[in-house]
């Protein structure tokens, strides 16, 4: 897949199939939608293109509201895209001013002039432009202006598979692993730089890898224990990973991810490493002294071993 920043970068192939939009997770839903963009554009022996926008418009529309957390950095969504066979990919800034562009002008600068679109494939109910004044009514009165279709992915064929970037999120803030996974098609997952911690885990005989996540909206799963799995150096490894305060070490109440990598030992410090959550095996909870600490963390690499073997 080719990857391109702006507009006029854009190399234009005689046909192209267009669908757009944030994309946040590239979901199920939003597969039903790509799988029929490539589909069409096979047909006609042409190319598919997602034009997408970074940041994500409601960082720019509602600057203050810190809320908002991502499932997917632009370079998660690239890799997801090309991994469903997508053959461009093209991002637009979004900032003030492209906010303040007309339904009818996105058309004509971007759809048309810049990309020429062939045809554009879009779910249900999509709306673009300022102010959302952008419909599928809209699109087809311009497609007929400017010499390209519009197909509308039916309601039923999206909904089917109940699926939404709000309810993944609202999942993993809950700790409902599965769900979110079931809804995405694949592990959630961050990646992080591995940095220097207390070594509080490699006194009590279970070493972690401290990380710093690398994007800053990424959405941290809720407090707890989980069971993943950790790329480093393009391995895949078994780990449990821990969310949280670490309340019968500590009092600092800075909150900390930290993974401990099954049968591994090397220096990892300063590299960044994939964690893709598998399942969620318990809250966090303080313990009556190390001990009873330690005889927990084991029951946790018991349980976790057994879980990833059986997936």
């Amino acid at each position: 897949m080719k990857i391109h920043h702006q507009s006029l970068s854009f190399p234009r192939p005689n046909q192209t199939v267009v669908t757009t939009g944030t994309f946040d997770g590239v979901h199920l839903g939003h597969k039903t939608i790509v799988d029929r963009l490539i589909e069409s554009a096979r047909q006609i022996e042409g190319e598919s293109v997602v034009v997408t926008f970074d940041p994500h418009p409601r960082q720019v529309l509602y600057p203050n509201d810190q809320s908002l957390k991502l499932l997917q950095s632009i370079e998660e969504k690239a890799a997801r895209l090309e991994a469903l066979g997508v053959d461009h990919l093209l991002v637009l800034k979004f900032d003030k001013a492209f906010s303040e562009l007309s339904s009818d002008a996105f058309i004509r600068n971007i759809l048309v002039d810049a990309v020429g679109t062939r045809k554009l494939v879009v779910g249900y109910d999509h709306h673009f432009g300022k102010n959302r004044e952008g419909s599928f009514e809209s699109l087809r009165k311009q497609g007929l202006i400017h010499g390209f279709t519009v197909e509308e992915i039916p309601a039923h064929d999206i909904d089917q598979v109940s699926v939404s970037s709000t309810a993944i999120r609202k999942a993993l803030i809950l700790g409902d692993i599965k769900t979110a996974n079931s809804c995405l098609g694949y592990p959630y997952s961050f990646q992080g730089e591995v940095v220097q911690g207390n070594q509080m885990g490699r006194q009590l005989g279970f070493p972690t890898a401290n990380l710093r996540i690398s994007h800053p909206l990424k959405l941290i799963p809720a407090i707890g224990v989980y069971a993943v799995t950790v790329i480093v150096r393009d391995r895949i490894y078994k780990g449990m990973l821990n969310v949280g305060y670490r309340p019968t070490l500590t009092e600092d109440l800075i909150l900390t991810c930290e993974v401990h990598i099954l049968d591994f030992s090397e220096d990892i410090y300063g590299e960044t490493i994939q964690v893709c959550f598998m399942d969620r095996l318990r809250d966090e909870k303080r313990f009556a002294g190390k001990d009873e600490l330690i005889q927990q963390l084991q029951d946790d690499r018991f349980q976790v071993a057994q879980l990833l073997e059986s997936l």
